[in-house]
């Protein structure tokens, strides 16, 4: 048993999920672990852990650890801790043998929320450790983030400004104030920086060792010179089932067990294949090099590290030599023919490769001119293909689990992520910061070794980039998903950015020529009006005004059926909106969790009695057929196949679709309900056509055979000119979206969020049923939220010509106090403001009422460092609403789906 109680063995699909803080959660952690610590210093087994390595593989363990390094350790040392002691740590090599350990050391804080949420708990937790007595080199130097350029000065002010809040200590500081607090630096050429204090360096192998001598001394067992060759599940006999781990077949015999983690670092995309069925880790190494100064005096003080973003190095001082590292804008990936067996011995220092990052070192640090270096180091690290962690429990295998991806620091996750996945292994509770690095993310072609490594290639510098909001795609391994219609698109100007993979049009360019010009392309970024505004705001009055044609292509498509009627009940058990509706019926829901947040955002279609058709958001591809085949039993004979591909998406929206799209069909357009017909467009059958669009905007909604819809795009626009027909790319939809209050999936909605929080939902019939997630509702329709999405309007004192714009995670203000952060934001061009969305919560921790947005609150919205009025409102303007047949004034209502009382 647990020590809370809780059975320490126990399958996915019943696993408690346990409320989440992490505030109580890193204070407890932090208290354990000196407990453990100074335990294991009392235990004369503690001194030298490598003896203690068992030369045989145990039978059988609770969980099997494949790789013993930073994170792997990290892992084991977090659930035996916990009392699951039954875990064994499997590695190819030697304990730390692998390049987690190579890394810089540094463990910085001043990050996006939540991959500062996991560091600082790793910072806490060597700081205790040291304080117990282990030599782990922790050092709080402090970190300076420099700027050479007005932007990358407005990058780190942004960052400043929601980072403050948190309660992480950052400042800006003026080229003079850097000198002072690191007097080597050249200051010249500087805009000036950001000092965080806080940040640390710590020894990498020192760390690593240790949480393994911990995690032994509290009941680990590891096993060296162990290679995995097989994970093995269980046979599953209905397909829809997932299968569950039940063995790993080792070089040195086979041991069965409940869960397995694949922390094995660059070797871990091999490992994924090594199951039926195969599971997806999308990882790639990149050479990484360090170079070491000889000891040097001025090297004696801990200086601060040093962050040159626009340089893409970093300097760390270390053992009296100062270590210069980058993160270069072409990369190097390495092992292109696969890791050989000896791989140290193929790799070397790249001097001309590096000689870029050297020269910005000596710039920055003229005490480095003509002095000796060691010899450079290529130490290899394994990034993702949007260098984001990769954590989480497989979508293929049940209690399969996956940590990698650490982009070429697995320092910064020693803690985080270990304590992280030991509580997912061990409650089931998916924590909030863990989102972003969710392995559903990704589908099949991430995993392609020849994207990861053109993807490689570019991720790397990445890091140091300035990353302009929407306006930052990436330039490698593209057009690999594209719609039927892309060269068309393209022809017509399209600018496209990536999601999923897929090619999806951004905007599109009104100065392009078509036939004569090359393919349009995003101008230069920018943290003010952006350089396509105008081109956005002719898509937009097409949308408001006449028709506008947007490809929605990429938006994931599920049909779910069943031989018999059982699969109605398996959507009602799902979905928080009644979808037993008539064939041919369309119904908007969210699917909940047992805390009631989104786990979907959907749309379906009743097909027949047996059958429905689900739109979902892009993103979702991956991550919601995961969850809908986790929630079939063996019992069940529900089915769920993923048609993306199937068919194409095309939204034709504005008042005058109607009287468009009728001249290329013999139906009558006007739906009277929510129904979607059947018909056949422009000589193509069989296209499904829904009175509905994702704007907010009166038009159609077309899901159409794939093989069709060349043709019927390029009827719509042959017969489109007298109706003002325009190509409309993403941003609209965001322009469109937020100024009428209709939240994004991954921005609005994810599943720490739940309908109450983002206000009342669509007129539709509720489900009476239970439905998963109905309970947690049902407290807060009574007991009230603690946070709720709300509307803003910049006020006139922003001007959108000359500001710097907001463009999504700015913090909000009410009455000076801190409050929330924004989400979304767009330029209404209807109400001719700037528009944000952004969830508010109380500033005392009290639930938040209309109350306490709509009266008395001066609310304010902080833009890198400059608050701007803003006017608050739970419902989206009072604004004119298009109709098929003119405007006519109204107020909507605030979009979201919600299980009513």
């Amino acid at each position: 048993m647990h020590p809370c109680g809780l059975a320490g063995v126990r399958s996915v699909r019943s696993r408690v999920v346990q409320p989440y803080c992490t505030h109580q959660r890193q204070l407890h952690s932090c208290q354990r672990s000196r407990v453990a610590s100074s335990r294991a210093l009392k235990s004369k087994s503690h001194i030298i852990f490598s003896k203690r390595c068992h030369s045989y593989l145990p039978s059988q363990a609770q969980v099997v650890v494949c790789g013993a390094g930073v994170v792997g350790n990290s892992i084991a040392y977090h659930l035996t801790r916990e009392g699951w002691t039954d875990v064994v740590v499997v590695d190819q090599d030697k304990i730390g043998s692998g390049t987690s350990h190579n890394g810089s050391g540094v463990l910085g804080l001043f990050k996006p929320a939540s991959e500062r949420q996991i560091v600082n708990y790793s910072v806490n937790l060597i700081k205790a450790l040291q304080e117990d007595g282990h030599n782990l080199g922790f050092k709080q130097c402090g970190s300076l983030n420099l700027a050479r350029t007005r932007d990358r000065a407005i990058a780190l002010k942004r960052r400043v400004a929601y980072t403050k809040p948190s309660g992480l200590e950052c400042e800006w500081l003026d080229r003079h104030e850097i000198k002072r607090l690191h007097p080597h630096l050249f200051t010249g050429d500087l805009e000036g920086g950001v000092w965080v204090p806080a940040d640390a360096v710590a020894e990498p192998y020192t760390v690593c060792a240790t949480l393994a001598s911990l995690a032994q001394s509290q009941g680990a067992v590891y096993v060296e010179d162990c290679s995995v060759e097989q994970i093995a599940t269980d046979e599953v006999p209905h397909s829809q089932v997932v299968p569950k781990v039940t063995h790993v077949v080792t070089s040195r015999g086979t041991i069965h067990c409940e869960y397995f983690v694949n922390c094995s670092g660059m070797w871990a995309r091999s490992a994924g294949k090594r199951s039926a069925p195969m599971v997806r880790v999308p990882v790639f190494p990149a050479e990484h090099f360090y170079l070491h100064t000889k000891p040097m005096r001025e090297a004696a003080v801990d200086h601060p590290v040093v962050r040159d973003y626009d340089a893409h190095m970093f300097c760390v001082t270390r053992n009296n030599r100062f270590m210069v590292g980058g993160f270069e804008r072409h990369a190097k990936p390495a092992f292109s023919d696969g890791i050989p067996q000896h791989w140290r011995n193929s790799l070397a220092g790249d001097e001309g490769h590096f000689k870029p990052t050297r020269a910005a070192a000596e710039h920055r640090l003229p005490v480095m001119k003509g002095i000796q270096y060691e010899p450079l180091v290529n130490s290899p690290d394994t990034f993702t293909p949007d260098g984001k962690w990769i954590l989480g429990e497989a979508p293929e295998i049940d209690n399969y689990f996956v940590a990698v991806g650490m982009n070429g620091n697995s320092l910064q996750g020693c803690g985080g992520v270990g304590q992280a996945i030991a509580e997912w292994i061990m409650y089931g509770s998916l924590a909030k910061e863990m989102l972003a690095f969710d392995i559903r993310r990704f589908i099949d072609l991430h995993n392609n070794r020849r994207y990861l490594k053109e993807r490689t290639r570019e991720v790397v510098g990445r890091h140091y980039e300035i990353l302009y909001p929407g306006q930052c795609e990436y330039r490698l391994a593209r057009k690999l998903r594209c719609s039927p219609i892309y060269s068309e698109q393209e022809s017509h100007g399209a600018v496209f950015g990536t999601r999923m993979g897929f090619e999806r049009p951004l905007y599109f360019d009104i100065t392009h020529n078509r036939g004569s010009d090359p393919p349009a392309q995003m101008p230069e970024g920018s943290f003010h009006k952006p350089a396509f505004l105008e081109c956005v705001k002719e898509e937009y009055q097409a949308c408001r005004e006449g028709v506008g044609v947007m490809d929605l292509s990429s938006f994931t498509k599920i049909e779910v059926t069943s031989p018999g009627s059982q699969v109605v009940e398996f959507m009602q058990k799902l979905c928080s909106n009644d979808v037993n509706m008539p064939v041919g019926g369309v119904v908007h829901s969210g699917m909940q969790n047992e805390r009631g947040g989104y786990e979907n955002d959907c749309l379906l279609i009743r097909r027949s009695d047996n059958s429905y058709l689900m739109m979902a958001p892009t993103t979702q591809q991956t991550r919601i057929m995961d969850y809908m085949r986790r929630q079939i039993t063996p019992e069940a004979s529900v089915s769920v196949a993923d048609v993306t591909s199937k068919y194409s998406v095309i939204s034709v929206v504005g008042p005058k679709s109607r009287e468009m799209l009728s001249l290329i069909c013999n139906t009558d357009l006007v739906f009277y309900e929510n129904l979607a017909k059947e018909i056949n467009i422009a000589y193509a059958s069989g296209v499904m056509v829904l009175s509905f669009t994702h704007t907010g905007e009166p038009g159609y909604t077309l899901i159409i055979p794939a093989e069709y819809t060349l043709h019927i795009y390029r009827q719509l626009m042959k017969i489109g000119h007298d109706y003002g027909i325009r190509n409309v790319g993403m941003m609209t939809m965001r322009a469109l979206r937020v100024e009428k209050f209709i939240p994004f999936w991954a921005e609005e909605l994810d599943s720490t969020t739940t309908p109450y929080e983002v206000g009342r939902g669509y007129k539709v019939k509720l489900n009476k049923e239970y439905f998963i997630g109905k309970f947690a509702l049902m407290r807060q329709s009574t007991q009230g939220v603690k946070r709720r999405l709300v509307h803003f309007v910049l006020e006139d004192t922003f001007d959108a010509d000359v500001d710097i714009w907001p463009w999504g995670g700015e913090p909000i203000y009410r009455n000076n106090h801190y409050v929330g952060n924004t989400t979304s934001s767009a330029f209404g061009f209807t109400l001719n403001q700037m528009v944000c969305l952004g969830f508010v919560r109380h500033h005392e921790g009290e639930n938040i009422t209309p109350e306490y947005i709509l009266q008395n609150g001066n609310f304010e919205i902080d833009i890198g460092g400059k608050r701007v009025a803003a006017r608050a409102s739970l419902q989206a303007p009072k604004m004119p609403k298009v109709t098929m047949d003119g405007f006519a004034s109204y107020r909507p209502k605030a979009r979201g789906i919600l299980a009513h009382k």
